[in-house]
């Protein structure tokens, strides 16, 4: 097994307490929305807005994060991004209103996006062959974890101190990744080629149009201006964005990598595979508190069978793929996972977590073990080397604009109210989606990449397992 030198265990560190503080803001949090709402006022709207504002910024800017890393130097574009993150956090934790809150999580989703690229390009500029993989899957235990961590953390902080200190979380990791970034000596030569605002101010303004047009439709109706007018316009502005790509002299996201079958097939199931996971972990961590009463503490335990489940069963399912193809475990695993979600449909006013909902959470986890590395594995590996950073960060942005759009259409998906009946009609969409998942990775994923030109590999050896896009 390789070893690592002083400096590779040094950019190991880094690149994971950087890309820890991005996963453990994003989990942390479904636990601490009721009493966020409860504080702040605001219902299920500000809830929404509490997710989605992080979401917007995040999946809208994270393509462009590659590329302004790669144009100025991936140690100052993380520097700056921690030190942001570290700000934010402590404007969302100071906020006295909701929107001031709302504002403040935009701010921490736009340095989130400049963490998680550089983290992992700070890892494939130092690291080759061998030790590339390990270092790559140490980077995925550790963000793993946090997604481990999270919501427990989460859960403590609310009922025994506050939710504000959820946010705060967040100051001491990136106080250590600082420090240990000032002692880094990393010859960088930034490549100082051009980067496309233009596309990434198209593609923020026209997501952030379109899901501020889904979340506020409840209140004020399609009928209301305030809502078709950002709703069309949003979607022209993403519909230009995606024009934009195949003239833009840099794309933030280079259609020619969709000719490769299984990096299309691939996204299209992440699209339906993380708005399900997206959704069913806001509805569990919202209801089991607001609706059947549990403490912040044990609606954030609720859900732990399932992170368990994917640390000790995911990377065997990743060799099983390399041995017989992801194909049928991309279908088999999301499947399994509508299953658990339909088990959730016997929740009921008589609330029992153990013969209720820990069943759904074991079957659901035995799910997404069987379908996270063979479906990250899929989508690299129809992609050569070259290209698997801007694929990796296609495929992240995929992932969060699923859960992006999942949780601005809650409202509708509940019937306005997440109480029983909302949370079986979330079960039910959540179930959907899976199927959905799985049907598509049937129709299109196939054992072998399939050989196309513009960066795609004709034999392409599956990578190490990524970390799981919807962090």
């Amino acid at each position: 097994m390789p070893r690592f030198a002083p400096l590779q265990r040094l950019v190991i560190t880094i690149a994971v307490l950087a890309s820890f503080v991005t996963f453990l803001d994003g989990t942390v949090v479904n636990v601490a929305l009721p009493a966020i709402s409860r504080e702040l006022g605001g219902g299920i709207t500000t809830q929404q807005w509490v997710v989605d504002a992080y979401l917007i910024t995040l999946s809208a800017l994270i393509l462009l994060a590659g590329s302004v890393s790669d144009a100025y130097g991936r140690v100052l574009v993380m520097r700056v991004g921690l030190i942001a993150f570290g700000i934010a956090s402590i404007a969302v934790a100071a906020a006295p209103d909701p929107l001031v809150l709302i504002i403040a999580r935009a701010a921490q989703g736009a340095a989130g996006a400049l963490l998680v690229p550089s983290s992992l390009a700070l890892i494939t500029a130092t690291m080759r062959s061998d030790v590339q993989s390990r270092a790559i899957g140490v980077w995925t235990a550790f963000t793993t974890a946090a997604q481990l961590v999270g919501p427990l953390l989460g859960g403590l902080f609310v009922d025994y101190l506050s939710w504000r200190f959820v946010f705060l979380i967040n100051v001491f990791p990136i106080a250590v990744t600082l420090i240990l970034l000032a002692r880094l000596r990393l010859p960088e030569h930034p490549s100082g080629r051009r980067v496309d605002w233009f596309s990434g101010a198209l593609c923020a303004i026209g997501l952030g149009a379109v899901v501020f047009a889904l979340i506020e439709q409840p209140n004020l109706g399609w009928a209301s201006p305030a809502i078709w007018i950002p709703g069309i316009a949003g979607a022209a502005l993403f519909v230009f964005f995606l024009l934009r790509q195949r003239t833009s002299p840099a794309p933030l996201m280079p259609l020619s990598l969709f000719r490769a079958r299984d990096f299309a097939w691939g996204n299209l199931a992440t699209l339906f595979v993380y708005a399900a996971l997206s959704l069913n972990g806001f509805v569990v961590g919202v209801y089991l508190q607001q609706g059947a009463g549990l403490t912040a503490t044990a609606a954030g335990l609720a859900s732990l069978p399932m992170t368990i489940l994917m640390i000790l069963v995911s990377s065997r399912a990743g060799a099983w793929a390399g041995k017989w193809g992801p194909r049928i475990f991309m279908t088999i695993g999301p499947a399994i996972m509508a299953g658990g979600a339909l088990m959730l449909l016997s929740v009921g006013e008589n609330f029992d977590y153990w013969w209720q909902v820990l069943p759904a959470m074991i079957v659901m986890g035995l799910g997404l073990s069987l379908t996270v590395a063979p479906l990250t594995a899929a989508i690299l590996g129809a992609i050569d080397q070259e290209h698997s950073g801007i694929a990796s960060a296609v495929n992240n942005a995929v992932a969060r604009v699923a859960g992006l759009l999942v949780v601005a259409m809650l409202s509708t998906i509940v019937g306005g109210a997440l109480d029983l009946d909302g949370f079986h009609s979330a079960a039910w969409v959540t179930a959907a989606l899976l199927v959905l998942g799985a049907v598509v990775s049937w129709i299109g994923i196939r054992r072998n990449p399939v050989e196309v030109e513009d960066g795609v590999a004709p034999e392409a050896a599956a990578p190490a397992p990524d970390a799981p896009p919807a962090a």
